[in-house]
């Protein structure tokens, strides 16, 4: 079904493309009713078999069996349908917009008047924040992390990353705040490329340290991540430093050149075994057997090679470790979107977001315009930088949780457990809070944040370590 890496798109038929149906540049949902009459499992294994088919064609070059593809995979897709259908629709959009690229004029044209404004991010990541409960269980381990570390402390110095939500803080403080020593002298330096977003958390932050009578100093540095200055955030003698960063730091994997990955024809080959598959959900259906999974390139081998083949993520592991922290906690998407091949991320992609599709789905109206807003603007805006991206343009290089370890302990860091009472905290409010389906399991002394058995988010602890 899916076309061999050397074979010519020339050549090849579209007819051949696609050997279920037959297929016209002109098909319409009048000319195929019966596809509009797909029961629900029939028509998600029918577009699972459209995507990846249409993918592999825009990974070789096809243009016009890709351009085949998709007009089928449009009379089935829809961002307000099942799962599986919301997610083609956003696939398909990326592989839509990897293929415009190739005429750079169009695609700016068409792309002109698209605004993505940073108070639009801020708005969906909180909607993500209350919609899902990753970035409240990563907050709360983080938490209580911080706190078993800074015990007797009298001056903490916080670094926060990605300085744009007060929720983490507000928490810290209220319980810094009924600490039996007495509350520490805190200071938290925010990072964030908006001045006024830095200036609203001062605000916010400052009128909730003065409410609970805690000495408090916030230190705002207005930057991009990749261009941090280390000498800024001013770490002062006799502070105990903690740094964190929460779905951060895959953004500086990113490189100045990159070498554009075909899929080799053994990847072409292990995707034909999707195709059997008839379970519920998309995640269910393409890791119901294990042995689909494409080979690894050298690129994303786990070696000490390759983690170390980022000189800017290791310029900045090093500079933060000059700043002696004491502790440092780590969230990371937990996926490898950043394969060396177009296929490899669109099977990694294509797990990882069924997944977060599925959660919404299981407790969100589809009519939800706030589900529309995550999945338009949050999830479908990754998933189209893992996919239409290439060199320093693609930011979402998400890598799982051995490749950090390795990471950070070449950087010279050592790795701090996470307590068993951060994790009774995050299965409390799991509880509390009515998640069902969510699972919090232990990994090499770190957190992942599952849903069903599917793990989604990282969350590790490191120290300086000389």
């Amino acid at each position: 079904m899916v076309q061999e890496e050397g074979s010519s798109s020339v050549t090849s038929s579209p007819l051949q493309f696609f050997p279920w149906m037959p297929l016209s540049p002109g098909l319409g949902g009048s000319q195929y009713p019966w596809l509009r009459e797909l029961k629900s499992e029939e028509r998600g294994l029918y577009l699972i078999h459209l995507l990846l088919a249409c993918a592999n064609q825009v990974a070789v070059g096809s243009i016009e069996n890709a351009n085949i593809g998709l007009e089928h995979i449009s009379h089935l897709a829809s961002p307000d349908g099942d799962t599986i259908q919301r997610i083609a629709a956003y696939f398909t959009e990326a592989l839509a917009d990897r293929l415009l690229k190739g005429w750079p004029g169009l695609h700016k044209a068409l792309n002109s008047t698209r605004i993505s404004s940073v108070a639009e991010e801020i708005l969906v990541r909180r909607l993500f924040f209350e919609l899902c409960p990753f970035l409240k269980l990563s907050y709360v381990i983080t938490n209580q992390a911080i706190v078993e570390a800074m015990e007797g402390e009298k001056m903490v110095h916080i670094i926060d990353l990605n300085s744009s939500e007060p929720a983490q803080w507000i928490n810290l403080l209220q319980t810094l705040s009924a600490r039996p020593e007495g509350p520490p002298h805190l200071r938290i330096t925010g990072i964030h490329e908006q001045k006024e977003v830095l200036e609203q958390m001062a605000l916010r932050l400052t009128e909730e340290a003065e409410k609970l009578d805690i000495p408090f100093q916030f230190n705002p540095v207005v930057s991009k991540l990749e261009n941090l200055d280390i000498e800024s955030l001013r770490v002062k003698t006799g502070e105990a430093l903690a740094v964190s960063s929460v779905l951060q730091l895959h953004s500086l994997l990113a490189t100045d050149e990159e070498n554009h990955g075909r899929n080799s024809p053994s990847t072409s080959k292990n995707l034909q075994k999707v195709f059997h598959m008839n379970q519920r959900t998309l995640g269910e259906w393409l890791e119901k057997d294990s042995n689909y999974t494409c080979n690894m390139s050298p690129d994303s081998a786990l070696s000490p090679l390759s983690v170390a083949a980022s000189p800017k993520m290791g310029s900045f592991l090093t500079g933060l470790w000059g700043l002696s922290p004491k502790l440092m906690v780590v969230t990371e998407q937990e996926s490898n979107h950043n394969g060396y091949t177009l296929m490899e991320r669109v099977l990694e992609a294509l797990n990882f977001y069924a997944a977060l599709f599925d959660c919404l789905e299981s407790t969100v109206s589809r009519a939800s315009m706030e589900r529309l807003k995550v999945e338009k603007m949050l999830f479908g805006e990754e998933i189209k930088n893992i996919i239409a991206c290439e060199g320093t343009e693609r930011k979402e290089r998400h890598e799982k949780l051995e490749k950090w370890i390795l990471r950070f302990e070449l950087a010279g860091f050592g790795r701090v457990p996470l307590s068993y009472h951060g994790r009774l905290q995050a299965t409390r409010l799991l509880q509390s809070d009515g998640y069902d389906g969510y699972k919090i399991r232990e990994e090499h002394g770190c957190l992942v944040i599952c849903w069903q058995d599917r793990p989604l988010f990282s969350i590790s602890a490191w120290r300086f370590r000389r």
